[in-house]
Parts: structure tokens; C-alpha cells; sequence
């Protein structure tokens, strides 16, 4: 169980108070989905489209790079 997850519905985290995914939940999420890529970039962009309802005054491009664009 981890302390990282988002605070909603402002998306920052809960244990580090950094923009989720911080780099913690990021590295505990890359363990969790070892050998399953695409599970985490579509579970990553179910938490993408969440969050665009939330985040409207951040640019898709800015919210793309932060969800999707450290899974490759």
C-alpha cells in the first residue's frame, strides 16, 4: 500500500505533496506493471482523462507528458 496516491481533485500527492504521479508512485508503479507496458499506459490514461475533468486550466499537452510520457 503506498501513501502516493492523488489527492484529489487538485492531483497532487498525498505523501510527497508533489504533482501525482510523483517520482515515487511512478517508480511503484512501474514495479507493480513489470512486463506489462500497456497495462500501465492505459491505466496511466484512464487517470489522464480523470484528471482533464479536474485540471481544465492545464494545457493536454502539459497533462499528456506528466500521466503518459514517463511510461515509454
Amino acid at each position: 500500500m503506498t501513501t502516493h496516491g492523488p489527492v484529489l481533485p487538485i492531483w497532487t500527492c498525498g505523501g510527497c505533496n508533489a504533482a501525482w504521479p510523483c517520482r515515487t508512485r511512478q517508480r511503484e508503479l512501474r514495479a507493480e506493471y513489470e512486463g506489462a507496458a500497456v497495462s500501465l499506459a492505459l491505466y496511466m490514461g484512464a487517470q489522464l482523462v480523470c484528471a482533464s475533468r479536474d485540471l481544465t486550466w492545464v494545457p493536454a499537452g502539459v497533462l499528456h507528458r506528466r500521466f503518459l510520457g514517463w511510461t515509454r
